[in-house]
């Protein structure tokens, strides 16, 4: 049997950092409720014990073992602490020293978006254009004429060379219209802000020489003025309503049922990854709906918040109509708003104070900012938290003026406790770092997108830019604001291990590390990916540490990821996947023996 014991100065540095980064105030559970231990009504049904248990909690930074009934958290100690409360019914895991930590929470992933990435092509491993070629090649051989040719994942930047025939570094649409004549072809790049279509594709969006750009997008075209295939932010919709009228020939069984394998799909991957909730980054009321009939049927698995996204002209109808807030045992919640107002760093779509260092633009606006004010109105009134996707630099300081005058006009009420949030915030001027923390604002951010970009950063930006606000963790939590973390996927791995790994080391694959001074602790990521993150959806109460009274929601993992080597991190896996006290995912290295009764 392991001993469990806490040196006096790692407890009190543990316990320091469990305050909200920055805020100066502790918001994350009452320390009277932590501190409690209560003796169980009955034994308990599930007990981990053997382990190295980091709560985040800071009235009781770690444990050995812990007792669940029903759905919480009901005891935290040693393993003779917790032995009595083990039954002839009660399941024990012998966590034989791994590490447990609350269920990890990822902040901004398009939940469907993984779904449906897990069912085409995936090309975020293609390192030419040449390969995504093939790729659609092998697929047209196997589709039916006119049926769509569906991938993600492409980046220009981070192919191996440019291709030979290029506008602004994208290729022209000629070799994959060849590759796939009677198929039409849409290809979303990694950050969902652009889109490639073949011939077949453009033909039926009626997309020409013609076509004029719609508002806040825009359609690339070669010097004689043709369609590269290349649509740029709200162009994207030209091709996604052809797309979108194929697929309404499908019957409403055949759409809902689709929708059920894509939520599944999405619920597996995630669990597999170790997330318990994952906070959506905006969807429409159809899927919203579906969501609840599988909530009513028992059949997600993990926690779902999900962020209302429609156009703007019916959102003051529907609101009222969906808000929801843990809906069927705490699963299920809508009660933000999602809107963008830039692009992506990558397309060159985020919205920037200065033109670009390699192009002369400076990005794009995609919602008016008229609408973006009227929502924020809208979401005063109607109880709902606003979620602005801002990447560039001029985004993040119209959305914060935005939030700032919004706030103004409504002095009864504490910008803190609405904890209005900003997604990305890949970008900010010096100016308007510590306007997050002085509004309380938080930064949705994604770590694993500043090793991911980084290659390719300096030359949007140029070392001065980039230096002053590219993805500036410390400096925004020394503003005292706070951060959550996750992946943006499908843009990325849903996994949280690679963006907690990239928090801690910003090391981009050459090795070397993109603005060291930025790099966050490992308990400062640990947080961003669970207390934070839980605080970021008004959820701290139930869920983000290890307390009782808490849900059962807890990550075990295969290394201790606050001690190991640095460069031993990413290849920490998955042990289990608790949610609600119920184990929704084994790993496969776990020992049939783990599992005993006493």
């Amino acid at each position: 049997m392991n001993r469990w014991t806490i040196a006096a100065a790692g407890a009190t540095l543990i316990a320091a950092s469990g305050w909200i980064a920055g805020t100066g105030a502790q918001a994350t559970q009452p320390p009277s409720r932590a501190a409690a231990q209560p003796p169980a009504a009955r034994p308990a049904d599930l007990v981990l014990r053997s382990g190295k248990i980091v709560t985040v909690d800071q009235a009781r930074p770690e444990a050995q073992a812990l007792a669940v009934n029903g759905d919480t958290i009901v005891a935290l100690g040693s393993n003779q602490e917790i032995q009595p409360l083990v039954g002839p019914t009660t399941r024990v895991i012998d966590l034989k020293g791994a590490l447990a930590v609350p269920g990890f929470i990822d902040a901004h992933v398009h939940f469907t978006g993984v779904g449906e990435a897990a069912q085409n092509l995936k090309l975020g491993t293609a390192k030419t254009w040449d390969d995504i070629v093939r790729m659609v090649a092998d697929a047209a051989k196997k589709a039916k004429p006119g049926e769509w040719i569906i991938g993600r994942g492409w980046h220009q930047e981070k192919w191996s060379e440019v291709p030979t025939a290029n506008v602004e570094g994208f290729p022209l649409h000629d070799a994959l219209t060849r590759a796939s004549p009677d198929n039409p072809v849409w290809l979303t790049h990694a950050s969902g802000h652009a889109g490639f279509a073949n011939a077949l594709a453009m033909k039926i969006a009626e997309v020409s020489k013609t076509t004029p750009d719609p508002d806040g997008g825009k359609i690339l075209r070669d010097k004689d003025g043709n369609p590269t295939g290349l649509m740029n932010e709200r162009a994207q919709a030209l091709v996604g309503a052809a797309l979108a009228r194929d697929r309404a020939t499908r019957t409403a069984t055949q759409i809902d049922a689709d929708l059920r394998r894509i939520i599944e799909l999405a619920s597996r991957d995630a669990l597999a990854k170790g997330l318990t909730t994952v906070h959506d980054a905006g969807s429409p009321p159809s899927t919203i709906e579906v969501m609840k009939r599988v909530v009513d049927e028992g059949k997600l698995p993990l926690r779902v918040s999900m962020m209302l996204r429609e156009d703007a002209s019916r959102l003051a109808a529907d609101m009222p109509k969906y808000r929801t807030i843990n809906y069927g045992d705490k699963r299920f919640t809508v009660r933000t708003i999602k809107r963008a107002i830039d692009g992506a760093l990558g397309s060159r779509g985020a919205w920037m104070l200065d033109p670009y260092a390699d192009l002369a633009t400076t990005g794009m606006v995609t919602d008016s900012l008229d609408d973006i004010r009227m929502i924020c109105e809208l979401a005063i009134a109607q109880g709902y938290q606003m979620a602005v996707h801002a990447i560039g630099d001029r985004g993040n300081r119209e959305t914060l003026n935005i939030y700032e005058d919004t706030f103004k006009k409504h002095p009864e009420t504490n910008s803190t406790e609405l904890r209005w949030r900003i997604e990305h915030a890949q970008h900010i001027s010096a100016a308007d770092i510590p306007r997050f923390g002085r509004l309380g604002v938080i930064a949705s951010m994604q770590g694993i997108h500043a090793t991911s970009d980084a290659p390719f950063v300096l030359a949007r930006l140029g070392p001065k830019r980039a230096e002053e606000g590219a993805y500036v963790w410390q400096k925004l939590m020394k503003s005292g604001a706070v951060i959550a973390n996750g992946t943006d996927a499908p843009v990325e791995d849903i996994d949280p291990i690679p963006s907690f790994y990239a928090s801690v080391a910003r090391k981009v694959k050459d090795g070397s590390i993109f603005y060291p001074d930025q790099r966050m602790s490992r308990m400062e990521a640990l947080r961003s990916y669970t207390i934070n993150a839980a605080f970021a959806g008004f959820d701290e109460v139930n869920r983000g540490s290890l307390t009782v009274g808490k849900l059962a929601d807890v990550t075990v993992l295969s290394k201790d990821l606050m001690t190991i080597p640095e460069d031993d991190i990413p290849s920490t896996r998955i042990l289990y996947t608790i949610v609600g006290g119920r184990v929704q995912y084994t790993g496969a290295s776990v020992a049939p023996s783990s599992v005993e009764r006493p």
